[in-house]
């Protein structure tokens, strides 16, 4: 069975038990549809709860919180979180199956040569053309964000699933790497000495003050759009999903239900588009935030050269 059917019959199940369970708590929708969208939206939020086969609903271990310079962080483990270690577990089979089948073979073969493909494209079409041959050294990093946030979109269409970014802490969290890793490869290209000139922006001394902040605050407008984009995207996805299902329940016509179907079942290839699709900007639009620093220290360097 192909991906896409597969995904496409995982996430009709999963709906269809949406649909049961709403059913079963038709009293409280008839007091109208803002009940009935309330029910329907706790299942593509966060919770502390979890729904595994042959076990039910089962509650996930809570930890008091911390406090920290007077903030109150709580560690305790949600659906979320979960399906984010899955995740990284994941990742972490594939990578070494597809070593592992590399190194018996001269020519990839199976789950080796479809990794192999995907490294080649991230690095040709990607990498190299985004951040020069000086990126090859970033493409470790820039390969894990891709499969990473890969695999935790694709954990939303399997029944009983969530995609771990459709929650804003996860995507704020790749941005916030993604952040470090943007700063840390342009002082390494151009060095700290020229990094830091860049804030002035070239501008006359007094002009200063102004350019600095602005420029600070360029630092952190690339991530945050990282972060919210991505986070925008997996979410709004599944809200339209849940919300043509509650359209059944809203109308209580077959003309409207045999409409809803047509459209999820449209939905739901789209939404595995969209899993690759946002996987790969993610990726890519890191890569160009990268090359901004990497490619400015190059030419810096080559003009000195030049005088």
């Amino acid at each position: 069975m192909t991906l896409t059917s597969f995904a496409f019959l995982s996430q009709e199940t999963d709906s269809l038990r949406i649909v049961e369970e709403i059913g079963t708590h038709a009293p409280r929708a008839e007091h109208g549809a803002g009940a009935l969208f309330a029910e329907l939206f706790e299942h593509v939020q966060d919770s502390h709860d979890m729904e595994i086969p042959l076990f039910g609903h089962v509650h996930l271990p809570q930890f008091p919180p911390i406090e920290i310079a007077g903030l109150s962080i709580d560690l305790s483990i949600t659906k979320h979180v979960v399906f984010l270690w899955i995740a990284a577990v994941m990742l972490g089979a594939i990578a070494v199956a597809a070593a592992r089948s590399n190194r018996k073979r001269s020519v990839p073969h199976g789950l080796g040569n479809l990794i192999e493909v995907i490294v080649v494209f991230v690095r040709d079409e990607v990498a190299i053309p985004n951040m020069g041959i000086g990126g090859i050294r970033y493409l470790p990093y820039l390969l894990t964000t891709f499969f990473f946030i890969l695999i935790m979109n694709l954990l939303g269409l399997v029944p009983y699933g969530s995609s771990a970014t459709g929650n804003v802490s996860v995507t704020g969290g790749l941005a916030a790497i993604a952040f470090v890793m943007i700063q840390v490869s342009a002082i390494r290209a151009q060095g700290l000495g020229h990094y830091l000139a860049h804030f002035t922006g070239g501008v006359p001394w007094w002009l200063t003050p102004i350019m600095v902040p602005i420029e600070i605050l360029g630092l952190f407008t690339k991530p945050f759009a990282l972060c919210i984009r991505l986070f925008a995207n997996m979410t709004g996805g599944h809200l339209v999903l849940v919300s043509m299902i509650g359209l059944v329940f809203l109308f209580k016509s077959y003309a409207v239900g045999v409409v809803t179907v047509g459209f999820l079942v449209a939905l739901n290839f789209l939404e595995i588009l969209v899993a690759f699709i946002q996987a790969y900007i993610f990726t890519m639009l890191t890569a160009i935030f990268m090359g901004f620093g990497i490619l400015a220290g190059s030419h810096e360097t080559h003009g000195e050269q030049d005088h």
